[in-house]
Parts: structure tokens; C-alpha cells; sequence
């Protein structure tokens, strides 16, 4: 995959264009109004993405690759944490990021618009917004259960349990941008309570 520095014409495209792909869809998104939002001419456009689809399958690209850094992946373990108080803040930290970061909430809101037209998008919509979450989660509750810091039981089902109501949570903020604050601390609430009843120091 082709590097991007982040002062580059190409990051410069993907960023209107991820702007233009959350508020209109893929469909909906013109590359002439994108040549014209970013001050180029279409075929200075074309110089950097051959097409519209060469533009939308590098902001997927560069999406996955900055939510993994960032977030975290199966390929990026954040570390199993020690303590309630280390798992409370990983996992608060890992909603701040996911709730506030301008890149990811329009990411988020991309995904849940497109994730019903394109196949490539409907995975990407399914790993980050469900199963990569439980992967991710299920890996540091098993090493957490070895090292006796958190009750025996099924992690994956835990990972299942912890991570779906937030989940849930989470795109309710995207829906209802004006509940942010009230659905930030049912989810402190509710992380605070998962951890009180399974983590044992």
C-alpha cells in the first residue's frame, strides 16, 4: 500500500473526499466538485487517482490503517492490562478516540451509508463495528483470566458482552450527535459496572 504523507495533494484528496463521501455517499460524491472544493482542476485530480474508485478504495486503505494505530487491531494488541483501573482507562481511552476523532466519525458514518452497496465496506462495517472490537477484546480477557486478574468464564462471550452495549451506544452518538454527553457516561456506567462484576483486582 502506497504511503501518504499527511501534507501531501494525495492526503489533501482523501481528506475532502472522505468529507464528501460521509455527506453524500459514493454515489452521490462528484469529482469535478471535488476538484473544485480542493481548488484543482479535474485533470490535476486525475494526476494523483485515475478514477473516483482508485480515490474511494485508497481512503479505505488509509482508514483501516489509521483506526489500527490508533484503536488498536489483532495485528496492534494494545497491552493486557494489569489492573480494573488499567482496563477501565484502555477502554475509555479506546471510546474517546472512536467518539470524538473528526477522521473516524466521518468514517463511522460512511460506513453505516455504504456498508448496504459495497461488499468491500459491508467487512469493514462488520470489523470494526462488531467482530474485530470482540477479537480484540476476547485476546486481552483470555490473557487477563491466565495472568488471575479478571474471573474465570468464556472471554469470547465476555469480549461479546462488553463490547456489543457500547457498540450500540456508540452509533446511537452518531445518529444523535446532541446525546453525546448523556451516552458518554451510560457507557462509563456501564464499563464500570462489567468490570466491578468480572475483573478481580
Amino acid at each position: 500500500m502506497e504511503q501518504i504523507t499527511d501534507n501531501s495533494t494525495k492526503s489533501r484528496i482523501l481528506d475532502e473526499a472522505l468529507v464528501m463521501f460521509a455527506e453524500n455517499g459514493y454515489k452521490g460524491t462528484n469529482l469535478r466538485d471535488l476538484a473544485a472544493r480542493l481548488g484543482l482542476s479535474k485533470s490535476a485530480l486525475y494526476k494523483h487517482y485515475e478514477s473516483k474508485e482508485a480515490i474511494w478504495n485508497a481512503l479505505l486503505d488509509r482508514m483501516e490503517v489509521y483506526y489500527g494505530d490508533r484503536f488498536g487491531s489483532a495485528e496492534n494488541m494494545p497491552k493486557t492490562p494489569k489492573s480494573c483501573d488499567e482496563l477501565f482507562h484502555l477502554t475509555m481511552n479506546m471510546i474517546d478516540f472512536t467518539v470524538h476523532d473528526e477522521r473516524i466519525i466521518l468514517t463511522r458514518k460512511l460506513l453505516l451509508t455504504e456498508q448496504f452497496h459495497d461488499e468491500r465496506v459491508c467487512r469493514l462495517a462488520t470489523k470494526h463495528f462488531l467482530a474485530g472490537t470482540q477479537r480484540m477484546f476476547t485476546t486481552l480477557f483470555r490473557a487477563m483470566m491466565a495472568e488471575g486478574i479478571m474471573k474465570k468464564d468464556d472471554p469470547e462471550m465476555l469480549a461479546f458482552l462488553y463490547t456489543s452495549p457500547v457498540t450500540s451506544l456508540i452509533q446511537l452518538c452518531t445518529r444523535e450527535p446532541e446525546r453525546q454527553e448523556e451516552v458518554m457516561g451510560q457507557i462509563e456506567m456501564f464499563v464500570k459496572y462489567f468490570i466491578d462484576t468480572y475483573v478481580e483486582v
